[in-house]
């Protein structure tokens, strides 16, 4: 309840608040206004009075404004009707206020006033009649458009209120009004709108008119009164059919007048109501514009009220405008007389015959689109049952006609067909069927139609594609009468005559039905149909049928239930079927006339169908059951010598002969030979029998040699075999592979087909004789013929299926009697598996095929071939082997090879073929049982079983588990002939096999691998020769590479070795195979002791060779893979290192580049010939790594480091980075690193000497190395290296020296005078600042580790070097004397203290100008060396002013602080000002431009402050030449202090005049 006032509280404020911003002018905002207030309007059931009327006020005042948008307008009169939900009386009265009589009212009253009457009629038609009248005196009023179709609105709305409340009245809450003086308002409103209005040509107008016309004649036509005029108002309607944009209206309006006059019994006027027929027909079937959907939807309607209103007229005309031959209008009618079946008028059903007769009118018509509604019609009638026994039938015939003409249409158009054409065909087709396949054969009257005339439909080829739907008619009609044959004595229901309908013959019909029946056997419903109709027609067909079948067909059906059939079974038991139903039957007439049958079907079905296949040979079995011999032979006789009637005369004519060979064996041969002897003068002069297309070649009659042999009786076979059938075939062979004395076999595949497909029949026969005595004397000679047939195929394409069929006859052949010595079968045997399984993969012969069609047929023929092969395999291995031929084979092994052999089968163990898998398998345990190895044959035999599973996981892990037993009974010297096949293998094998080769090759590696030593080269070098095909097959490479692992676990040095005489740079191949062997956990181990071991080896000298750079390669590529480094690591750095510094600045030597090279890019070329480069690279990877361990850290100069590295000039830079990144918390692996380090030290390589002193001078510094390694002995070294002639050396010696006093102070002050006179010495070093440099910073490291009392000796020596730095051009040297100098202060003494201070007069001008030095550091130092140096001079008032340069934020101007500075020093020293000015002259001149200007500014301070005894004695001429060069001074602040500073002198000259 509190939830419902918060909602209404938040409404009304919502409201108010709209309310509020309604005053404002603003007509975008009132738009969203008025929308937001409908909303809240519609949804709200309560509003409160007050609001309700504020809301009136405002949409009223609003909806009247013509001021305001219309489209403002007009919702705000949406808001005042939606109000009327909540207060109706007040809404009308307001509108009624403004609705006042002889006064025209404002559009928008007016359609508000309509929109009341349609929302709320109740409450409006109290008030209509008052609104009527008004509305009457306010028409003549009317001028603008607008207002004429506001009223028109109105009258439409009231008209409708009013209507409802005639037919409604009892529904109304109050007393019955009097509709009659309402519907007269309406009268006179709308015959002065159609007398005045009416004939107006505004298409607004007439539109307005009409959608008041239908309403309002509605509700007149309940007065009879009034109802002739109302009816004579439909003409102008109907008059206004011209535009589209309105039939609409129209049609929906004469909807509505119809509908009237059926519910008040109007009869409509005969010329009006054709009228109305006519214009209604052309809104649904107008040309050449299709109608609108909702128009054609509105005149169909307004057609079924007609249908019930006027159905004898409306079927008068229908009949009277579908004999005019018009496509549209045929089609309209069609469609409407659906539309009413459909709708189940009852009275229409009177009138079914009219229908069918409209129907029939029609059926002639060629138009597709025609005989598409007659078909939809049909349908709807067959449903709806409106088809009768006498006339129904023609319907019925239609169907049928119509799919059949479809089918000819489309298969053989008489002219090439339109997209369209082809399509509407495609459609009668479809709905042909669906028509039959929705037929209801029980509804009432539709079993009289269509039985027994619906049998003429079963035999004719051109109703085959309707059997399906067709059989399931019969059946139920069949199944139907025998309910009531046993519910009654007797049935008539199926009783009609057939009048002049043909039915077919049983003969025909068990024909048909037979054939159409093995289509069952690939799951075709219309099969499954044929096999039940013949199981329910037993008495139809044939009398003594009936039990045979009754038990026959069930026990037919069962291989049916739940799957499809095998194809040759049920074709088995479909031709028993007939065997024994003619052997029941025992009537020869009868057996002859269904053989004429078949014959007569042969048209009927595609050569290449199951139907057509199965037709011949069921035409044979019938000929082979005939007791007529004479019609057998004759019939044998008219197929051979026409045997093109048959279609595919040599299936045809083989099939028929073969299977009537079951029976009459003497007969078909004795025909044979008489047509052959009849023929004989073509047979040797062409390979035709007859010349031309029609009759048999000789290349038909060898098939049907061999047909007829597969078919015979056992019995009689073999006594005639060779002389009557075999030799036959192979002369008729002889006749065909030779034209003009050339051989042209191997040219002709149809003749290689044909002849192996007789010799494997006639193998198969002899074989199912199972006659023991039998030797097969052709045995030898038709074996050469298919082995000769393989050989001549191709090894890298698979187009024919001449393999295949080849290994069939060979398989069948090889069983016969005599049997084959023991070398002949593995000579078949291995000549076989060589010419297949050496065939690409099966994808890649897919993919040689150009359409989807050929794909397909080559994966057929593989895996045909195959499988053929696998057969062989077992039957060879297995099926013939004895003990004695065991022995033969064992006592001679030169014959057979296990390696080579076992490496083609093996890999076959995982085929994608179940067959090639088991045979594979089975064939490599037999080559081992052949060798006389029979140890665990039994569990082999055990683990092939397994093979038969699908899942490939499970094909390996069996296949590896066959390897391991296989593999260690393969003779050692075999191995690699058996490496070769596998390796060939992994090349073009599938995926499966290419898996399978990996494995056997793997764990025969695994099981041999330590006794190949002796064939080790030849083995990489075969494994090598594969790497680039390898390459592209992913898991192959994979296997190669694990291939190498499995051999360096047994021969890694061997393996090593092999890989390093690889040329430079490695090629990729040489890098995968480094980095297998790094990746492998058995062997990453031992690689990199190898790598290191062979290192050193190489770099015992001290010289680098092209064997240590291969070496330094890869240990990269080892490395690289993330092989630890922690065990090696200090002897792999320390190696590396001297391997970067004694290849500094070498060239690779030519002959140790990869010939690949030549045709890289010259600078690629130059790149990759540094050997210094690649050093540097692997020394960086192992530091990479070394990082990753934790064995170190990285370097402070980043990547740089390496470029820093391999530069001759910067290369002790880089070790001293790197020898910085050193961790030096690894006590041992620091030890360990500089003992390998310690002999280059006194290394005879110059550039290693370097090396090391650079890497030692920076592990000086470190005092926990001293503490825990020998640094005592390169203290000693370093001195003695600081003597050095080599500048590098001798800088890094001297660097060492200083960081020794960070590293271990101690030994600073005990060998101070070693050190001292060392690094002195470096400063008279002119020609290298750099070992200047290092030996300022060393001293000044050193002195802050001494006394006065031990520089005491040296100190002169050191200051007066020392200043001369200060103007050196390198920062770094400046800077660190400036310090060194600043240091130097604190070991005076007594001793030095003037000598000191006078040196401190000399070097202050330096002081006092590098304050502004470019390098701020230095500006820094002289300021603190000022402030430490003045006391010496006695001049601590200066303080003041140098501590105004402490002020980081706010540095004094140059001139200011000079100024102040020589103010303050005037005052105390002129002398030391004079000094300045001396020195000051000579940097004038200095490169600095800061200098020169600070120079230039100094000197303006002092000439400021000099005395006038001083400035007398300054040399103006000398000083105003420079300056006056000094503003010509590139740099501006330099002109502006020269500027400036003569203008002070020639001021302070002028005072010196004037003081004079």
């Amino acid at each position: 309840m509190a939830e419902d006032m918060d909602e209404s509280a938040e409404i009304l404020g919502d409201i108010n608040l709209t309310l509020g911003m309604l005053n404002k002018e603003d007509n975008i905002s009132k738009e969203d206004i008025y929308g937001h207030l409908a909303s809240i309007i519609q949804n709200t059931d309560i509003l409160d009075d007050a609001i309700v009327q504020r809301l009136i006020y405002y949409a009223s005042k609003d909806m009247r404004d013509d001021n305001i948008l219309r489209e403002i307008r007009m919702l705000a009169g949406e808001v005042l009707v939606s109000l009327a939900a909540h207060d109706f009386n007040s809404v009308m009265y307001e509108v009624q206020s403004n609705f006042r009589i002889l006064e025209l009212p404002n559009e928008f009253v007016v359609l508000a006033l309509a929109e009341l009457a349609t929302s709320y009629v109740s409450q409006s038609i109290p008030f209509m009649m008052m609104t009527l009248l008004t509305m009457q005196t306010m028409l003549r009023l009317t001028e603008e458009e607008r207002m004429k179709g506001a009223f028109c609105v109105a009258l439409e709305k009231f008209s409708r209120a009013i209507y409802k409340y005639v037919n409604h009245w009892r529904d109304f809450p109050y007393p019955r009004l009097d509709a009659n003086r309402l519907s007269d308002k309406i009268f006179m409103l709308f015959r002065y709108i159609m007398d005045k209005w009416a004939s107006t040509t505004s298409p607004t107008q007439i539109l307005a008119i009409i959608k008041a016309h239908g309403p309002t004649v509605s509700l007149l036509l309940h007065r009879e009164d009034l109802c002739e005029y109302a009816l004579g108002q439909v003409p102008w309607l109907l008059n206004q059919y011209k535009d589209k944009e309105i039939d609409f209206h129209v049609t929906q309006s004469l909807r509505q007048i119809l509908t009237a006059a059926v519910l008040y019994d109007v009869s409509l006027p005969k010329a009006l109501r054709k009228a109305i027929f006519i214009n209604l027909l052309r809104q649904v079937c107008r040309v050449p514009e299709p109608p609108e959907k909702e128009n054609e939807t509105e005149a169909s309607n307004c057609f079924l009220i007609l249908a019930h209103s006027n159905p004898a007229d409306l079927m008068d005309f229908f009949d009277e405008q579908m004999r005019n031959n018009n496509e549209a209008i045929r089609m309209g009618i069609l469609t409407l007389l659906r539309s009413a079946i459909n709708a189940e008028e009852p009275k229409l059903r009177d009138h079914v015959t009219s229908i069918e007769k409209a129907v029939k009118v029609v059926m002639g018509d060629l138009s597709i689109k025609v005989r598409n509604s007659t078909l939809l019609l049909i349908q709807t009638m067959c449903e709806k049952c409106y088809i009768e026994a006498r006339e129904g039938w023609p319907l019925i015939d239609y169907i049928f006609t119509q799919f059949s003409m479809s089918n000819k249409n489309l298969e053989k158009p008489i002219k090439p067909n339109s997209q369209e054409t082809e399509k509407g065909e495609t459609s009668i087709r479809e709905i042909s069927l669906e028509v039959l396949k929705t037929l209801d054969p029980l509804v009432i009257g539709m079993p009289q139609v269509l039985w027994p005339r619906i049998l003429t439909f079963v035999v004719p080829a051109e109703y085959t594609g309707t059997l399906k739907y067709l059989f399931n008619i019969i059946r139920i009609l069949f199944m139907a009468e025998e309910r009531k044959k046993k519910n009654a004595k007797e049935s008539t229901a199926l009783v009609i005559s057939t009048g002049t309908v043909k039915l077919p013959s049983p003969q025909q019909l068990l024909a048909r039905l037979l054939v159409i029946s093995m289509l069952a056997s690939v799951g075709k419903l219309r099969g499954a149909g044929a096999i039940g109709l013949l199981k329910i027609l037993p008495e139809i067909i044939h009398p003594n049928l009936v039990e045979l079948w009754k038990t026959r067909i069930p026990e037919l059906l069962q291989p049916l239930e739940g799957k499809n059939s095998s194809i040759v079974l049920w074709e088995t038991m479909l031709l028993q079927l007939l065997k024994e139903s003619l052997w029941k039957i025992s009537d020869v007439a009868w057996t002859i006339q269904l053989s004429r049958d078949f014959n007569q079907q042969m048209d009927s079905y595609s050569n290449t169908s199951v139907e057509k296949k199965f037709l011949w040979k069921a035409l044979g079995t019938t000929l082979a059951s005939c007791q007529d011999v004479d019609f057998v032979s004759s019939q044998i006789k008219e197929f051979l010598a026409a045997p093109h009637h048959l279609g595919d005369q040599r299936q045809g004519i083989t099939s028929i002969l073969g299977y009537c060979a079951e029976k009459h064996f003497e007969v078909v041969l004795k025909v044979l030979k008489t047509f052959q002897d009849r023929e004989k003068f073509f047979m040797n002069r062409c390979k035709g029998i007859f010349s031309g297309k029609k009759s048999l070649s000789k290349t038909d009659v060898m098939v049907i040699y061999g047909a007829v042999a597969l078919h015979a009786p056992k019995s009689q076979l073999l006594t005639r075999l060779d002389q009557d059938i075999v030799s036959q075939v192979l002369f008729l062979y002889g006749q065909c592979s030779r034209v003009l004395g050339m051989s042209v076999a191997n040219k002709d595949m149809d003749l290689q087909m044909s002849f192996t497909r007789s010799i494997t029949e006639i193998g198969i026969a002899v074989q199912d004789a199972e006659d023991e005595t039998f030797k097969f004397s052709y045995k030898e000679v038709l074996l050469g013929y298919m082995l000769d047939f393989i050989r001549d195929e191709p090894l890298d394409s698979l187009a024919s299926p001449i393999r295949w069929k080849a290994l069939i006859a060979i398989r069948y052949l090889s069983k016969l009697k005599p049997q084959l010595s023991l070398n002949d079968h593995l000579n078949i045997l291995e000549e076989n598996i060589r010419r297949l399984l050496p065939l690409p993969p099966l994808e890649k012969l897919r993919n040689e095929g150009e359409t989807d069609k050929d794909k397909e047929h080559i994966q057929f023929l593989y895996e045909r071939s195959m499988d053929a092969l696998g057969k062989l395999l077992r039957t060879m291995m297995w099926d013939n082997m004895k003990a004695e031929d065991c022995q033969e084979m064992f006592n001679a092994p030169e014959n057979f090879k296990i390696g080579s052999l076992l490496g083609l089968l093996a890999p076959h163990s995982c085929d994608t073929l179940p067959s090639i898998r088991q045979a594979a398998a089975s064939s490599a345990i037999g080559l081992f049982s052949i060798k006389g190895v029979h140890l665990e044959v039994e569990r082999l035999q055990d683990l092939q079983e397994g093979l038969q599973c699908d899942d490939v996981q499970v094909q390996i892990k069996i296949s590896s588990k066959i390897a391991k037993i296989v593999s260690k009974l393969i003779p050692s010297e075999e191995m690699l002939v058996f490496l070769e096949e596998t390796l060939d293998g992994l090349e073009s094998l599938n995926p499966p096999c290419t898996k399978a080769c990996g494995v056997w090759m793997i764990t025969a590696l695994k099981e041999q691998g330590a006794t190949l030593e002796d064939q080790l080269l030849e083995i990489l070098g075969v494994i090598y020769h594969h790497m680039p095909v390898l390459r592209q097959k992913e898991e192959s490479f994979q296997f190669m590479l694990e291939a190498i692992s499995q051999i360096a676990s047994f021969h890694m040095d061997a393996v090593v070795a092999n890989l390093l005489q690889k040329p430079l740079p490695f090629d990729r191949d040489t890098k995968t195979l480094w980095k297998s062997l790094a990746e492998n956990p058995a062997s990453s181990g031992k690689l990199l002791r190898a790598l290191v071991d062979k290192l050193e080896n190489e770099l015992e000298d001290d010289l680098a060779r092209i064997e240590a750079i291969s070496v330094a390669c890869a240990v990269y590529e080892v490395v690289l893979t993330g092989t630890p480094v922690s065990s090696l690591y200090p002897e792999l750095f320390a190696l590396l290192l001297k391997l970067v510094s004694c290849t500094l600045g070498q060239k690779m030597p030519t002959s140790a580049l990869s010939r690949r090279r030549r045709v890289m890019p010259q600078g690629e070329r130059q790149q990759i010939a540094d050997p210094c480069r690649l050093s540097t690279t692997t020394l960086k990877c192992v530091q990479a790594q070394a990082m990753r361990e934790g064995l170190t850290k990285e370097s402070d100069e980043g990547d740089n480091v390496w470029t820093l590295l391999s530069s001759p000039s910067t290369h002790h830079i880089g070790v001293c980075a790197l020898a910085r990144s050193m961790a030096v918390w690894q006590h041992g692996i620091i030890r360990d690193i500089t003992e390998q380090l310690l002999p280059s030290l006194t290394s005879s390589s110059e550039n290693y000497r370097i090396t090391g002193t650079a890497f030692f001078s920076e592990l000086m510094k470190e005092p926990v190395l001293w503490k825990h390694g020998n640094l005592r002995e390169v203290l000693v070294l370093m001195d003695q290296s600081a003597w050095d002639s080599n500048p590098i050396l001798r800088q890094m010696a001297i660097r060492g020296l200083g960081n020794t006093a960070s590293g271990a102070p101690h030994k600073v002050k005990k060998h101070k005078q070693m050190m001292l006179e060392s690094v002195i010495r470096g400063l008279y070093h002119l020609a290298r600042t750099e070992v200047v440099c290092e030996s300022l910073k060393a001293l000044k490291k050193i002195l802050d580790l001494l006394t006065d009392r031990d520089v005491s000796f040296y100190f002169k020596e050191i200051v007066l070097q020392t200043r001369t730095f200060f103007e050196d051009e390198q920062d770094d040297v400046r800077l660190t004397a400036i310090l060194l100098f600043e240091n130097l202060a604190s070991l005076t003494g007594r001793r030095w203290k003037i000598f000191f201070a006078e040196e401190i007069k000399k070097s202050m001008i330096s002081f006092l100008l590098h304050l502004w030095d470019p390098n701020p550091k230095i500006g820094t130092a002289c300021r603190d060396v000022l402030i430490i140096c003045i006391p010496f001079l006695g001049l601590q008032e200066l303080y003041g002013v140098l501590d105004h340069l402490l002020d980081v934020q706010d540095l004094p101007r140059a001139r200011d602080f000079y100024r102040q500075f020589c103010m303050k020093l005037s005052k105390r020293n002129q002398e030391i000002l004079w000094i300045l000015h001396t020195h000051s002259f000579t940097f004038f001149s200095s490169s600095w431009e800061t200098i020169r200007s600070a120079a230039i500014k100094l000197t303006d301070a002092i000439v400021l402050n000099l005395t006038y005894r001083y400035v007398e004695l300054v040399d103006r001429e000398q000083l105003t030449t420079q300056l006056q060069a000094l503003r010509q001074d590139p740099c501006i602040s330099v002109q502006r202090a020269a500027e400036a500073a003569t203008q002070t002198l020639l001021r302070r000259c002028k005072e010196i005049s004037v003081h004079l």
